[in-house]
């Protein structure tokens, strides 16, 4: 790896939950450990924090780097999604407070086998989980047009989502596009450099391809409800995202979860009562402050949003 990975908003994450006592703790997106590292020294009352991660190279990246708590972490390989399974493998019904730092990190970015990159040349993999069957190479060459344009557009927001792919099924048809830079070099007549963004043109195209390599959204949805299911009575659930699509989701649920009210679509506009399950912690998400941003650059579009369960 050529640089170690930073995690993002630390100082917001430990404020977060420093009023609990964390007796289990869940951070379900283990990465290499640094969230976890911190909230073990800043919570000793810590008797067991499950790190789970979908990517084996992070876990055994984490292992290392959470090594002075060995006796009081558990790895678990997989997708956070299945969270509730892993605590009934575990025999835990409830824990005391949640972390989840969505999306990719700076590490997997670096590995150009990962296929993440625009920036380096690599397979079209994109896999966080190398179990998946499902790669970039397989979506890019097999996938029909319209869905091509559907995820460029719904997944990535890419203004140019109807030529981006009218030019890989056009390319593809003479030879398959089985590389980071082939794919890039492919996007490149099309797609034009927006200075308002400031973001290189493939950007959301590589994005768009990573979330529905991964289920990215679809997971987001269904971890939400599990996590507040298994959370006791004060305890915490926070959540990093790092684009609009993953926010939208996360402020959307949490907004649910604390309201008194049903959605009322297909009711006639009536008003079904129900109980909230937590009370928002952050009615606007904690961001990046200039120092952090400054220090990694990654963190300028993370935000942070945290529950708490009633």
């Amino acid at each position: 790896m050529s640089k170690v990975h930073q995690s993002v908003l630390m100082k917001e994450v430990i404020e977060s939950f420093s009023p609990c006592s964390l007796r289990i703790f869940i951070d379900g997106t283990a990465g290499a450990g640094g969230h976890s590292a911190a909230l073990l020294a800043a919570h000793p009352e810590i008797e067991r924090l499950i790190a789970i991660d979908q990517d084996p190279l992070a876990l055994t990246v984490a292992a290392e780097n959470l090594a002075s708590w060995s006796e009081k972490v558990t790895f678990v390989s997989g997708n956070f999604e299945n969270l509730e399974k892993f605590l009934d493998q575990l025999e835990i019904s409830t824990v005391d407070g949640i972390l989840l730092d969505l999306g990719v990190s700076s590490m997997q970015l670096d590995i150009a086998e990962k296929g993440f990159s625009f920036s380096k040349e690599g397979p079209l993999d994109m896999r966080m989980d190398p179990r998946n069957p499902l790669t970039a190479a397989i979506v890019v060459n097999t996938w029909p047009q319209k869905e091509l344009e559907r995820i460029f557009r719904d997944y990535g927001e890419e203004r140019h989502w109807r030529a981006a792919a009218r030019a890989i099924v056009q390319a593809r048809a003479e030879k398959q596009i089985l590389t980071t830079q082939q794919l890039v070099e492919v996007l490149r007549p099309v797609l034009r450099f927006n200075p308002a963004k400031r973001i290189h043109p493939c950007t959301l195209v590589f994005q768009a391809l990573r979330i529905c390599v991964n289920k990215e959204l679809d997971v987001v949805e269904r971890v939400i409800p599990a996590a507040i299911r298994r959370l006791k009575k004060g305890g915490r659930l926070g959540i990093i995202s790092f684009h609009s699509l993953e926010d939208g989701i996360v402020k959307n649920l949490f907004r649910h979860a604390a309201s008194d009210k049903w959605d009322t679509r297909g009711l006639a506009g009536l008003f079904r009562d129900k109980d909230p399950e937590v009370r928002l912690l952050t009615r606007k998400p904690l961001v990046a402050n200039d120092e952090e941003v400054a220090a990694n650059p990654r963190s300028r579009s993370a935000k942070l949003r945290v529950l708490e369960k009633l």
